[in-house]
């Protein structure tokens, strides 16, 4: 049965990285809503022009816009995945819980990133993304022609990515996700990672926790 996760946390905390290597370990679909967005508004399609002035004051999108674009991605990839920036709120939580439930599946963990504040402030003042493949990192992760390592494009700073947009998305992540918490807690759903360890480290701990080593014989 393919796997189906959804990762916390607040914004830096590594989401994007590792929701990626867990979905190619895995061999599955990864959807960061974060880079879904962004690429409506870089296309300024009718969600981009929409959704823009939502994510430049650093806010969430509303519920009634975000679970039918998820509803309508899910219906699309039938195998396992995993959701990175969904739900981040407790109705966007019971609206992924109701559409499972109607396709007779199950979530099988969601993993929560923790960070502490002062950590993510330094993450935010380094972090790149690739326009092209949408790759999201440090700067101090690029080779010595400062370009993506996936696709080898033209990689910046994110318009989104200021110190005053961050502390706005903080407060939305601890006033409308943090509450997930105690919801997937009470499911026994909930897997705790600290995320402040090294990338290859953290993303070792979450494929280990999936795909345990066999033991020696």
């Amino acid at each position: 049965m393919p796997l189906r996760v959804v990762l916390l946390g607040p914004p830096a905390s590594g989401k994007g990285t590792q929701g990626r290597r867990l979905a190619d370990a895995a061999g599955i679909d990864y959807l960061s809503t974060g880079a879904l967005l962004r690429e409506a508004i870089e296309n300024e399609s009718p969600l981009g022009r929409e959704v823009k002035p939502i994510l430049d004051r650093g806010a969430y999108v509303p519920d009634e816009l975000m679970c039918p674009i998820l509803g309508e991605w899910l219906d699309l990839h039938a195998g396992g995945w995993v959701l990175d920036g969904f739900p981040r709120s407790l109705p966007q939580a019971e609206f992924l819980d109701g559409w499972l439930a109607a396709h007779d599946l199950s979530l099988d963990r969601v993993i929560i990133l923790e960070v502490p504040l002062d950590e993510l402030l330094r993450r935010i003042s380094g972090r790149v993304e690739c326009p092209e493949c949408r790759w999201t990192g440090q700067a101090s992760q690029l080779g010595q022609d400062q370009r993506c390592p996936l696709c080898h494009g033209a990689v910046g700073r994110r318009e989104d990515d200021t110190e005053e947009n961050f502390q706005s998305r903080h407060a939305a992540y601890l006033r409308y996700t943090l509450p997930l918490i105690g919801y997937y807690n009470s499911s026994s759903r909930l897997i705790h990672c600290d995320a402040t360890a090294a990338v290859d480290e953290v993303a070792g701990s979450i494929r280990d926790f999936f795909f345990p080593a066999s033991p020696l014989s």
